[in-house]
């Protein structure tokens, strides 16, 4: 009977570890097709937009091909405060930071997330914070900060105001590891579609004031053709799908493992660009990615509060 408890949670697991990989697989590339929208094409805030609105409508429409679920009216506020810090807070503290600071700078505040995630789980989960946790997690972000510095495709460019870029890019990493921190339990309440599709409602509606202006001045006429394609992969791929698919890892795996997957997304990013010819792969990047995979495997590794108790 224990043995088979323990294969069940196992093949949960892996579910779950194949939900974040796959979900920061799609972010990675997203990095680099954002790039070429922003801003020649289109602003920060108006891709944002699109990314909300489209998912919404997306999630609405899947709504329907699955059974249909009553949600308890206090659940309604806990999706509203799950939208705030999952979506809105994170997405819109970024973009505004990125116009102000250097990628450079951006990226490297980006590897605190799994330490905050880290040090909110330990005071709100009561999740230990153990020795080869807090190794897992620097050998980690030792890896994404060797691909940043190591990435001819990252402009050095930094913004008007320095500070305050950084400082929003830190609310943008506080903001996303509370939302995996304190909506766990929410994420194994109800299926992903029906999370998501309430949370990118409440997310569209809050981000038109500060949206619209940069919605309605865009020349969509003189826009080109591939211009749509790939806002048709931001909002399919980067928003619905890989929405989709972090309900099921956040439900499955610890906060602090979950956003340690997002090591990968400079990762993923730098591979696409080496095979778009505008980078180049060596001996410091195969360093990075074995230290990425590795601090991964020592925090799924560490002990969980539930491994203690037992």
């Amino acid at each position: 009977m224990i043995y088979d408890a323990l294969f069940k949670m196992k093949q949960i697991n892996k579910t779950g570890h194949l939900a974040i990989f796959t979900a920061n697989v799609i972010f990675g590339l997203n990095l680099i097709v954002s790039k070429t929208l922003m801003p020649v094409y289109i602003s920060p805030m108006a891709l944002t937009f699109f990314r909300m609105t489209g998912a919404c409508v997306l999630f609405f429409l899947a709504s329907f091909v699955i059974p249909s679920e009553k949600i308890a009216k206090r659940d309604y506020l806990m999706l509203f405060l799950a939208s705030l810090f999952g979506l809105l807070i994170n997405q819109m503290s970024f973009l505004k930071g990125l116009s102000y600071t250097s990628p450079i700078d951006a990226s490297l505040i980006l590897t605190s997330l799994p330490i905050l995630a880290m040090l909110i789980s330990a005071a709100y989960l009561k999740e230990p914070i153990t020795r080869l946790k807090v190794f897992g997690v620097l050998v980690g972000a030792s890896g994404a900060v060797i691909i940043i510095y190591n990435s001819h495709s990252v402009s050095t460019f930094a913004g008007e105001n320095h500070f305050l870029g950084n400082l929003l890019c830190f609310v943008s990493c506080l903001s996303y590891a509370m939302y995996l921190v304190f909506f766990k339990a929410l994420m194994g309440k109800y299926h992903p579609v029906t999370i998501m599709k309430w949370m990118f409602l409440y997310a569209s509606i809050l981000a038109i004031p500060f949206c619209y202006k940069d919605v309605i001045s865009i020349d969509y006429a003189a826009l080109p053709d591939h211009v749509y394609w790939r806002i048709l992969y931001v909002v399919c791929g980067a928003s619905f799908l890989a929405y989709l698919l972090i309900p099921i890892g956040v439900r499955e795996l610890r906060p602090t493992t979950v956003s340690m997957y997002n090591y990968l997304q400079p990762l993923i990013a730098s591979l696409i660009a080496v095979m778009m010819g505008i980078d180049t792969f060596g001996f410091w990047k195969t360093l990075a990615a074995v230290l990425i995979f590795l601090g991964v495997f020592l925090v799924t590794q560490s002990k969980s509060r539930a491994d203690l108790e037992a």
